[in-house]
C-alpha cells in the first residue's frame, strides 16, 4: 500500500468514527438531537505534488469559497506540496425547519433533510453549490421541486441569449444533452419560473457566484441528490451570513462573507445574532461577549467558533405532546421575565426562551393537555392583561436557552 493510500484510509476511518459518512458524493451526518445544531469536523490534509486547492476542495466536497476562506494566505493554484491545509467540514445547521432542501446563499451550501425511514435515525446531507453572479442574483424564497429531468435539454432563456449576443459569444437557442450542456446530466426544476438546481459541465464554478441565478452542483453530488429527493419536496432559499448554534452548553458562531449585488445594501443578520447572544449573557459579561462575537464574525472563514457558554435547562424541554401558548417576543429579557412574573396565575409551567434565529425572548406557557385549555388561557390573558398571543401544537424543541436579565 502506498503512503498516500494509507493516509487516506486513516483519515477516513477517523471521520467515520466521528459520525461522518464521507464520499465523493458529499457528506451525510446523523441529525443532532434537539437543542444541538452542529455537525461534522474540521480537519487538515497534506497537499500532494501538483494539487491545487480546487482539487482538494472537490475531493472533500467543498466549494472554492470554502477552501479559500479557511486557508487565508495559501495560493489556491500553487499551494506548497507537503503543507497542511484546513478542511472546514463542520457546519452550524441553518435556522429554520429541518426538512426538505435549505439553500444558504451566503454559505454557498445546500442542506437536504431526507424523510426519516422507520427504524432508522434521521440524517442531513450537505453539498457545496455555485449561485447567481452579480446582476443575476439567485432569488430568496420558498419553492418546491416541480420536475426531475435526467439528461435535460436547455432552452436558453431570452435574457441569457441576449446577454450572450451582447458579449460577442452567442449561445444557441437550444442546447441538447451532452458534455456541452451547462445543466449537466441532472436537473431539478423549481416552481420558481426559470430556476433550477442542476449539475454542471464546469465544476470549478462550485463555490462561486458564476451562474445566471440557478443553483449549480458538482456532477457527482447532483446525481445523488437527484436520486433521493422527490417531486414536490420543499425548497427554501435563505441568506444567513452569520449562523448561531448550540452544542451542549456551548454557543458557536459561523460567519461568511455576505452575498449581495453592487449598489445594494449588504444583507446581514449580525444585529439579530448580537441581540441573541446579549440576551443569554450575564450582565457583567455582556460587553465582552459582544466584542468576541463581532471579532469572530469578522473572520468570515466558514468555521464555527465558540463564543459563549449558556445556561441550559434540560428539565424544561417540551414533551412533544399537548399545546403551547406564546405571549409576546421581546428584545429585553427583563421585559419578558416581567411578563412571565405577571402571568404566574396561569397554573402551568412558564418559561422565557430565546430564539437563536432572531434574538428575541419569548414567553412560553405550557404544555396544556388539550387545545381548548390553551385557548381558554389565552382568552383570559387577553381579557385581563391586554396581551396578544397564539396557540400552537407542542413539539420537542430541545433544551431551553435562558434569557438573562
Amino acid at each position: 500500500m502506498n503512503p498516500a493510500t494509507y493516509i487516506c484510509r486513516i483519515l477516513t476511518a477517523g471521520l467515520l468514527f466521528a459520525g461522518i459518512v464521507l464520499s465523493v458524493q458529499g457528506a451525510e451526518f446523523p441529525l443532532p438531537a434537539p437543542g444541538n445544531d452542529l455537525v461534522g469536523q474540521v480537519y487538515t490534509v497534506t497537499v500532494r505534488e501538483g494539487e491545487t486547492l480546487l482539487d482538494i476542495a472537490r475531493e472533500h466536497d467543498l466549494g472554492y469559497n470554502e477552501i479559500v476562506a479557511a486557508n487565508p494566505g495559501v495560493d489556491p493554484w500553487l499551494p506548497d506540496p507537503g503543507s497542511r491545509v484546513t478542511i472546514p467540514a463542520r457546519y452550524v445547521l441553518p435556522s429554520g425547519p429541518r426538512s426538505g432542501i435549505v439553500i444558504n446563499l451566503a454559505e454557498m451550501r445546500l442542506y437536504y433533510y431526507p424523510p426519516a425511514r422507520f427504524g432508522e435515525p434521521a440524517t442531513v446531507m450537505t453539498y457545496p453549490i455555485g449561485i447567481g453572479q452579480e446582476g443575476w442574483a439567485t432569488p430568496l424564497g420558498k419553492a418546491r421541486i416541480l420536475v426531475k429531468d435526467k439528461d435535460p435539454v436547455w432552452t436558453v432563456p431570452q435574457s441569457i441569449l441576449a446577454a450572450s449576443i451582447a458579449e460577442g459569444d452567442p449561445l444557441p437557442r437550444v442546447v441538447p444533452p451532452g458534455p456541452d450542456n451547462p445543466l449537466g446530466k441532472y436537473a431539478l426544476r423549481l416552481d420558481m419560473v426559470g430556476y433550477l438546481i442542476h449539475g454542471t459541465n464546469k465544476p470549478y464554478g462550485v463555490g462561486r457566484r458564476i451562474s445566471h441565478g440557478c443553483i449549480r452542483m458538482y456532477p457527482e453530488d447532483i446525481e445523488v441528490l437527484f436520486g433521493k429527493v422527490a417531486v414536490g419536496a420543499a425548497v427554501e432559499i435563505i441568506n444567513q451570513p452569520y449562523k448561531l448554534g448550540l452544542e451542549g452548553n456551548a454557543l458557536f458562531l459561523e460567519s461568511h462573507e455576505p452575498v449581495f449585488d453592487r449598489g445594494e445594501p449588504a444583507p446581514s443578520n449580525l444585529p439579530q445574532v448580537i441581540r441573541a447572544v446579549s440576551a443569554i449573557s450575564r450582565a457583567e459579561e455582556r460587553e465582552t461577549v459582544k466584542e468576541r462575537v463581532v471579532q469572530e464574525a469578522s473572520r468570515h472563514d466558514g468555521i464555527p467558533h465558540r463564543v459563549s457558554d449558556v445556561k441550559v435547562d434540560t428539565a424544561g424541554e417540551d414533551s412533544g405532546r399537548g399545546w403551547m401558548l406564546q405571549v409576546g417576543a421581546f428584545t429585553s429579557a427583563e421585559n419578558a421575565r416581567q411578563v412571565a412574573y405577571d402571568l404566574d396565575w396561569v397554573d402551568v409551567p412558564i418559561s422565557v426562551r430565546l430564539g437563536l434565529e432572531d434574538g428575541y425572548c419569548r414567553v412560553l406557557i405550557g404544555p396544556f393537555s388539550a387545545e381548548w385549555q390553551a385557548k381558554d388561557a389565552l382568552w383570559r390573558i387577553v381579557q385581563e392583561g391586554g396581551l396578544k398571543g397564539y396557540v400552537f401544537p407542542a413539539r420537542r424543541q430541545g433544551p431551553l436557552i435562558h434569557c438573562v436579565s
